[in-house]
């Protein structure tokens, strides 16, 4: 039986009684206790230690699952920090933690570079994200075609007026190069018409999503790209092609800048890492994946 069955095992027993011309119905008193010791018993023999970094995308989501989880099973301590796709995984890869979070697929020079230390990466989807387009409210604009958004962030548009705006130069906000929504937006917006298109020289590289969420509340000439999970009523979402981010977006595959979410494992899960991740997988945290606004894999 696996453990997340024996947690939710219940026994209930009702026996009804009927005597003479009268009718009546009573509960047998059953012992549960030892189904209880048993339950008990289950969650005090999960124990260990699980240590994720990566994505600052998915850094409020694993920070929740953690929570979560260790609310459930006090034994076992998780440790989620950020940094950046590529951070947490280089730490996978020299084998110092359980997990890495990851806005982006593992490149296979990584995966070369893992095996090469005894660390057989093993893949998950775990949620699913739209990449929101956001600039400040006092800007204006709502919609950009996808055209328009990759040849800004090329630097092939740089005034607000080029594209329906006012006459401001456009401050472009991107993630450091460290980031996996970084390599996601290069690869699938930036480089969309021509696969040796660079990022703008003048992006300002920031080192995570909040900076980027900050600064476009601060600068009404700004844009920048998050993680639906990180829009926040002061900035504004753009639509592309007439399509604004959303969940519902992503599930029907109406709103194309858009990616799964990853956790990478060294080797085959075992312990309270398995436990962990078949957790992630399930309900409890799938509804979590919701509740923060990113999508679930079902």
């Amino acid at each position: 039986m696996k453990l997340r069955d024996m947690l939710a095992l219940t026994l209930v027993a009702v026996l009804a009684l009927g005597t003479l011309g009268l009718a009546g119905c009573g509960t047998a008193e059953v012992d549960d206790e030892e189904t209880t010791e048993e339950v008990d018993e289950a969650v005090e023999e999960l124990t260990g230690t699980v240590n994720i970094e990566g994505s600052d995308t998915m850094v409020n989501l694993g920070q929740a699952w953690a929570e979560a989880f260790m609310d459930e099973y006090p034994g076992v301590d998780i440790s989620v920090t950020g940094g950046g796709s590529g951070t947490g995984i280089a730490s996978l890869i020299n084998g110092t933690v359980d997990f890495a979070n990851a806005s982006r697929s593992i490149k296979e020079e990584e995966i070369d570079e893992a095996e090469a230390n005894a660390v057989t990466p093993g893949e998950y989807t775990v949620a699913y994200d739209g990449i929101a387009i956001v600039v400040n409210p006092d800007l204006g604009v709502e919609d950009l075609t996808f055209a328009e958004l990759g040849a800004i962030y090329r630097g092939e548009i740089t005034n607000w007026n080029e594209v329906g705006g006012p006459d401001k130069d456009i401050v472009l906000l991107s993630r450091d190069t460290s980031s996996g929504t970084y390599v996601f937006f290069l690869e699938h917006v930036v480089q969309d018409e021509d696969k040796d298109a660079v990022y703008s020289a003048d992006a300002r590289l920031l080192p995570s999503t909040q900076a980027i969420v900050d600064e476009t509340i601060a600068n009404d000439a700004a844009i920048g790209y998050v993680g639906l999970g990180y829009v926040v009523p002061e900035i504004s979402v753009v639509k592309i092609d007439g399509v604004a981010s959303s969940v519902e977006g992503v599930q029907d595959g109406s709103y194309n800048v858009a990616r799964p979410l990853f956790m990478y494992s060294a080797g085959e899960p075992t312990g309270a890492a398995k436990a962990y991740i078949d957790w992630i997988l399930g309900a409890g945290g799938q509804a979590i994946v919701e509740e923060l606004g990113f999508v679930p894999t079902s």
